[in-house]
């Protein structure tokens, strides 16, 4: 069976509904050091080195067991954004956001005794409208905290789709995951009939 090793809502729903077994455990990576090191790098680059050094972090003492990582960055503005670590940092993010294009790197990455077998990313593009301050603050009242473990600072599967103006990209990325190549990997490594 599949071990999922990420925190993610998301990425567990997404998992749940397309039919696939798994079960999660999750990783214990300091993700902002890692981030430090990877100053400059690409960001669909950076999404997948985090995804898999969660899935590595979670393979040790898994002998044989297949170990799905992922990881979503936002980049706007030439800017990569971490999840709001405060509802004001909630706001300073959307206000930055406002009018402007949201690239969003979701990767992927599967790992089997320590080996990587798998990695990918996908890149959606999400332009957002212009928030007024007044949408802002009724969006956070509304949506807060339940956005704060969100890089981006929205739910597309609630509110947050009021955010944009345009999307151009997998549903499933915006979601966090590029299902569609996890599921054709998945098969490849024989977790899935095909």
């Amino acid at each position: 069976m599949l071990i999922l090793a990420s925190q993610s809502a998301s990425r567990r729903a997404m998992l749940e509904a397309a039919g696939v077994p798994f079960e999660v455990k999750t990783a214990d990576v300091d993700e902002a050091d890692l981030k430090r090191e990877l100053i400059g790098v690409p960001g669909c680059e950076v999404a997948k080195i985090l995804a898999e050094a969660k899935a590595l972090a979670v393979s040790v003492g898994l002998p044989g067991r297949l170990v799905l990582g992922g990881d979503s960055l936002v980049e706007v503005g030439g800017r990569l954004f971490d999840k709001p670590r405060s509802r004001e940092q909630a706001v300073e993010h959307l206000q930055f956001f406002s009018g402007q294009v949201m690239h969003l790197h979701s990767a992927a990455v599967l790992i089997r005794d320590g080996v990587t077998a798998w990695r990918h990313c996908e890149l959606a593009k999400l332009r957002v409208r212009r928030l007024s301050d007044s949408f802002i603050d009724s969006y956070l009242y509304k949506e807060w905290p339940a956005v704060s473990g969100c890089v981006g600072v929205f739910r597309i599967e609630a509110l947050g789709v009021q955010l944009f103006e345009e999307i151009d990209g997998s549903h499933f990325t915006v979601l966090g995951m590029p299902l569609l190549a996890v599921l054709a990997a998945l098969r490849a490594q024989g977790e899935l009939d095909g």
